[in-house]
């Protein structure tokens, strides 16, 4: 299908443009931006006047359930919420039921949701079978299966001398290695973060430095083993100042941070609000703030939805007892920038943080609009505001602290390899 996209304001982080253009689409890819190329007919005119028209949207980690958790989400429902949110390629950790340990799963995983003719996925495979920490995964295998790194999503290799092995077997081979950084035994049965409110409210806290500790470590072993390492989901500002210093230093590491982190801090945990139960927890202002700062000035490198549907079974619980986790890809989107509007970010600067850096830690040819480039793109009203509802959430999990929450940025269309797999209101079919 050959497609003309007219009249709308195109933001490319990648080439830094920010300009009404026309793009033109055949064949899946972008086939010009501006003037028509030679004998182009489209089949379809798209008229994109008052739309931002930019890449898709990559997110980072977003948790499809499948296999084994269908109970909370499907690959359908999870697939349909990313296309929703403009997301048109995202990461999966591999802490599903099985892990992602063996290449039959990732195959079954991949060929699933190529079917699915939605967003593209990259699965991260498990580093240790069961993601035990105990023995290593057959990486090689996994590589060939899809897998586009390897993590131990939520939980921590314990044994620093297992740890020390993965990062130099990934070394050797080029594969990169993600990690949340987290020491098992200071964060204990921690719920929120060791704080004010947690003393108030009698929670048992995890410290700032179950975060400091682990982090140190993977940074001291990815110096010594010269792995590609990619730090999730940072916390708290002295996090951030241990990163900063360790890329100063030269160290070639990258992260990201979840868009809750950015917006919410342990005061939204209010009266035992089971929403705001995450992992890591929602830590003090000043974290929340040097979050936000280091995502600005590219010391975190991207920003990701941390998608994780709970069932209402898991999350309508006691604080200390609801499952940590809330729903995310439909509000990447719209959360990222008011982030970048109250920092007083460029439109292309906030787009970066989901669309390019993600692209560049995944190693993929995406997050750009340029001539021969794939030709997934998100469009969205800037200025359409939405309210977040259950209601109103494609997704299966519908919880999330940001329920009742005005935000500004509804996705009119999102198109996968030039098909449009989701209109406003609608989904295409094919």
């Amino acid at each position: 299908m050959k497609i003309r996209i007219r009249n709308g304001r195109l933001v490319d982080p990648a080439s830094g443009t920010d300009a009404v253009r026309d793009v033109f689409i055949a064949a899946g890819r972008i086939a010009a931006i501006g003037a028509p190329p030679d004998a182009f007919h489209a089949n379809r005119v798209i008229d994109a006047a008052g739309l931002v028209v930019c890449p898709g949207l990559i997110d980072l980690s977003a948790r499809l359930r499948e296999p084994g958790y269908e109970y909370r989400a499907t690959l359908e429902s999870e697939m349909e919420a990313a296309v929703a949110g403009g997301v048109t390629t995202l990461a999966c950790p591999p802490d599903t039921d099985p892990p992602l340990d063996e290449p039959g799963l990732v195959e079954m995983l991949k060929y699933r949701a190529r079917n699915l003719n939605r967003a593209r996925v990259c699965p991260l495979g498990a580093l240790t079978t069961g993601l035990s920490g105990k023995r290593l995964t057959e990486m090689a295998e996994l590589t060939e299966a899809g897998c586009v790194g390897f993590s131990q999503a939520g939980t921590p290799v314990v044994d620093t001398a297992v740890l020390r092995s993965a990062m130099q077997y990934a070394a050797g081979f080029g594969y990169a290695v993600w990690l949340q950084p987290e020491d098992s035994f200071l964060a204990g049965k921690g719920v929120a973060h060791d704080g004010e409110v947690a003393s108030r409210l009698g929670l048992a806290g995890i410290p700032v430095v179950a975060e400091t500790i682990a982090l140190f470590t993977l940074l001291q072993l990815a110096r010594e083993t010269g792995v590609r390492l990619h730090v999730m989901r940072l916390s708290s500002a002295a996090g951030v100042a241990m990163l900063r210093a360790a890329r100063e230093g030269g160290l070639a590491v990258s992260a990201d941070v979840s868009i809750n982190h950015l917006h919410l801090s342990e005061a939204d945990i209010g009266y035992f609000d089971p929403h705001a139960r995450l992992g890591p927890p929602l830590r003090a202002a000043s974290d929340r703030e040097a979050l936000r700062a280091a995502a600005a000035d590219g010391t975190i490198d991207a920003i990701c939805s941390d998608h994780t549907p709970v069932d209402d079974d898991a999350k309508q619980l006691p604080f200390g007892e609801a499952e940590p986790g809330a729903t995310g890809l439909e509000l990447l989107l719209p959360l990222t920038l008011k982030w970048g509007e109250e920092l007083g970010l460029p439109l292309a600067r906030s787009l970066a943080r989901i669309t390019t850096e993600p692209a560049r830690i995944l190693g993929l040819e995406a997050g750009r609009m340029e001539p021969g480039a794939a030709a997934d793109l998100c469009l969205f009203d800037p200025l359409a505001e939405r309210t977040v509802s259950r209601a109103g959430l494609v997704s299966q999990g519908k919880n999330t602290p940001f329920l009742g929450a005005h935000l500004k940025a509804v996705v009119r269309m999102t198109l996968v390899g030039g098909n449009p797999v989701y209109e406003a209101g609608r989904s295409d079919q094919g």
